[in-house]
């Protein structure tokens, strides 16, 4: 805070680059690859565009550096919201990127190279195939903050199924990656990053190689029953929004912040 007006949001950068049939799309953010909602637009931007890429024939979404793989919604963007119009435009972020990556043509191969928070599991959620380290951690964060996992939960839950979504949900703590493994969160576990690319690249050529007409339709029956996730997720988004400025929340956020 400067002279009572709050320091801009650093929006982070979202990259795409086309080579040998494959779009890798790497986001970055310099607070731990945190999903602000200026970078959330831009990453469903870049995942429609990639669905739309004649030259792409498969998409690999991925974050930058050696850290977390990324840490959820923006805590300060979070911080930040003062209305519910406000509230439920920034959830509706993360519903754009999810549909996003449903609704692409193309199958989603995710590379999780560390921590995963919040968001960032529906993120991994709604990929078709996620290929993590070994020390690549998952965890719904929501209700330690006050507000809990609506909008991503959907997805978490067609994914893993309700039981283990609910475990997560509840117990907002770490799971490993041997976890995130035995439940589909993640496709496979692989020991380190040197084994993670060599894996995704494999993965990727192959893909790059199949029929994109079978791909397209094998996404279809793997996201069907999703046709009407545009009004559910815009309701849970509306709900997360009022939810993030009531006390218990507003104290949760402040006493995380200071703690």
């Amino acid at each position: 805070m400067t002279n009572g007006t709050q320091s801009p949001i650093d929006p982070g950068s979202v990259a795409t680059a086309v080579a040998d049939g494959v779009a890798t799309i790497t986001f970055h953010h310099p607070k731990g690859n945190s999903l602000p909602g200026a970078l959330l637009s831009q990453l469903a931007a870049a995942v429609t565009a990639a669905g739309a890429n004649p030259d792409a024939r498969v998409i690999v979404l991925r974050s930058a550096g050696s850290g977390p793989f990324c840490a959820g919604a923006s805590f300060d963007e979070l911080v930040a919201i003062d209305t519910p119009q406000r509230g439920a435009e920034f959830f509706s972020g993360f519903a754009r990127v999810i549909l996003a990556m449903l609704r692409a043509p193309k199958f989603v191969v995710t590379r999780v190279h560390g921590k995963a928070a919040g968001g960032a599991v529906g993120l991994i959620a709604a990929s078709d195939y996620a290929i993590a380290a070994s020390g690549a951690q998952a965890k719904l964060s929501e209700l330690a903050v006050g507000i809990g996992p609506f909008v991503v939960g959907p997805v978490i839950e067609k994914k893993i199924g309700l039981a283990p979504f609910q475990a997560m949900a509840v117990d907002a703590d770490w799971r490993d990656a041997a976890w995130c493994e035995r439940h589909g969160l993640y496709a496979e576990v692989v020991a380190d990053t040197a084994a993670l690319d060599a894996h995704v690249a494999a993965m990727a050529a192959k893909l790059a190689a199949s029929n994109p007409d079978a791909m397209r339709r094998m996404k279809e029956v793997f996201w069907a029953g999703t046709e009407q996730w545009e009004t559910l997720l815009a309701d849970r988004a509306r709900m997360s929004g009022t939810l993030v400025l009531g006390d218990f929340t507003r104290a949760a956020l402040a006493k995380f912040k200071n703690g």
